[in-house]
């Protein structure tokens, strides 16, 4: 059997312990080892290993790549999606990255070891933190600390089951040198995810006691997702109803709020990676890192500029000139939009990526800002970035305090119209109340949009003078209700969720849950289509054995046959 040596710091606020491991079971090894005795554990400890079980969602452990390639972030998943190109400084800059994107799986892909390795290490932070509280009497807040425990630990979870189609599972009591990934079906492992979230709803505090800490209604907001992928439409209404009628949430007022420090856990932050500058850049968005655009003038340093909008998804930003809706009808594609593009465009658009001779946070955006013009284009993701001058420009590129969100208010609003849309027994909004409620929360996401195109807006994203941005709202009179029927409600709300969570590691997922035939179809002609200007792409495709990453080879090898 082969040996993995490694050494890496389980460091924290409030504690810090290293442990050696020498096998890939050793490595998920669950019981804490000279750690704390019981004796020693109090509150101040306690709480110093749950910093670091939400630590794990840095993936940034014991070096960089690993959190290039095996992101929290999932960057590297969209580019898997019709979304995003990986970028960089072409197609053999980080290649495990561009095989994924042409579909090219490998067991030995790195990214596939650096996913795997960075959930099960934080899933290990966890069950140390579970162990010790466990051990520890007299906690007034232990209830609640477990609570958000099991919050994390079904979020790593969960974001394993997304990616690898058989996982080992474990608690915290169990020895893992004999977990299998085939002891539990999927099936199993949902419910598991879902049991720790039900339970971690029943303890969690309504309000934060801090920032970024887990409470009821991120619980409740991460159960909607998990439900939305297990299609438990119900559920998914009346979790995501739970969130948005806690009064807690609401959509900044202009969509470019998402990229402002600023706004750091304003009102639409639900569940998000803390980020800062503190400490020497200890806690940045390492999982971004790679993503900073080349940007000319130094404005941001030099970065590596990957993770690009891909023309297919510039495309879809397109309006109909004649009511400022979507093109659902497929024609989106037909027409790309370059520099001489003339028609109307949801202005989130120039939110979401660079455009050349168009402003990039009251900066112009030009080719050289672009570190690979020719083989990805002009369209370097934007969402991730604040204005420079919030910025760092020297290593690391771009760092800077903007959180990331793994989950923000509008998602949830969608997932509850989603929701509303699969539940529908009537064919249209004039037979079922369902579909007008989906209506109306879509189009409250699409008035945001409309009222972002704001002149007075600082810094500047936007050129009301190059663009013709039009966004307008489904319609709501009887002939709207006749328009809007279930079909066409799903084919919006999806074409939502692409528009609004663009670039924000959502897209694949998305694609996975809405089943194997959607996803092909859509992956295939995306491929077909995009070769015509990513030559790359020419002869490329996606099989449905293609979809679920494998368990990298040095894992199943070292699992002395656990693993399959």
């Amino acid at each position: 059997m082969k040996t993995i040596h490694k050494l890496f710091s389980l460091g924290c606020v409030g504690c810090c312990f290293v442990v050696t491991l020498s096998s890939c079971n050793d490595l998920l090894d669950t019981v804490p080892q000279g750690q704390f005795t019981a004796e020693q554990l109090d509150e101040s400890s306690v709480e110093g290993l749950l910093a670091s079980a939400y630590a794990g969602l840095e993936a940034h452990f014991y070096g960089n790549n690993e959190a290039f390639a095996g992101p929290s972030t999932n960057w590297i998943f969209d580019v898997r999606s019709d979304d995003a190109y990986k970028g960089g400084g072409g197609t053999g800059m980080e290649e495990n990255i561009h095989l994924l994107e042409v579909s090219e799986i490998n067991s030995d892909n790195i990214s596939c070891l650096n996913k795997w390795q960075n959930n099960y290490y934080a899933i290990s932070r966890v069950h140390n933190a579970m162990l010790a509280l466990q051990q520890t009497s007299g906690l007034s807040t232990a209830e609640q600390l477990m609570g958000e425990l099991k919050t994390l630990r079904a979020w790593y979870y969960f974001d394993l089951i997304r990616i690898f189609e058989r996982i080992p599972y474990f608690t915290e009591g169990d020895d893992v040198n004999t977990k299998s990934n085939t002891e539990y079906t999927r099936d199993q492992i949902f419910e598991f995810i879902k049991t720790d979230l039900r339970e971690a709803i029943d303890v969690l505090p309504a309000q934060k006691s801090a920032a970024g800490r887990i409470t009821r209604t991120t619980a409740q907001a991460i159960m909607a997702k998990v439900c939305a992928f297990t299609s438990s439409w119900e559920d998914v209404k009346n979790y995501a109803d739970a969130v948005i009628k806690s009064g807690q949430y609401s959509l900044f007022q202009n969509f470019g709020d998402i990229s402002k420090t600023a706004f750091n856990n304003g009102s639409e932050s639900i569940f998000a990676l803390q980020c800062s500058t503190a400490n020497d850049n200890a806690h940045i968005n390492w999982c971004n890192l790679l993503n900073c655009t080349y940007s000319d003038g130094n404005l941001y340093g030099t970065g590596d500029d990957f993770f690009y909008g891909s023309q297919n998804l510039v495309n879809a930003f397109r309006t109909d000139p004649a009511n400022g809706l979507p093109l659902l009808d497929g024609t989106f594609n037909k027409v790309n939009v370059t520099e001489d593009y003339d028609g109307t465009l949801d202005p989130r658009l120039d939110f979401t990526v660079g455009r050349i001779g168009f402003p990039w946070r009251g900066h112009t955006y030009t080719e050289g800002w672009c570190r690979a013009y020719d083989v990805y284009g002009e369209f370097s993701n934007k969402k991730a970035w604040p204005a420079p001058e919030d910025a760092l420009a020297a290593w690391p590129w771009g760092a800077n305090s903007l959180n990331y969100m793994f989950i923000r208010y509008a998602d949830i609003l969608l997932l509850k119209a989603e929701a509303l849309v699969e539940l529908a027994s009537g064919t249209n909004a004039a037979t079922d109340e369902g579909l007008v409620e989906a209506r109306d929360l879509v189009n409250q996401i699409r008035q945001r949009a409309a009222n972002s195109v704001d002149g007075s807006y600082s810094p500047v994203d936007l050129d009301p003078g190059k663009a013709d941005y039009y966004v307008g709202l489904y319609p709501t009179d009887w002939d709207g209700n006749l328009y809007w029927t279930k079909e066409r409600a799903r084919m919006a709300v999806r074409f939502e969720r692409r528009l609004e969570l663009a670039l924000e590691g959502n897209r694949w997922f998305d694609l996975v849950r809405w089943g194997t035939d959607y996803l092909l179809r859509t992956i295939n002609t995306y491929m077909s289509e995009e070769a015509a200007i990513r030559p790359y792409y020419n002869g490329r495709s996606i099989t449905e054995n293609e979809i679920f990453l494998p368990i990298h080879i040095d894992e199943v090898d070292n699992s002395n046959g656990l693993y399959k």
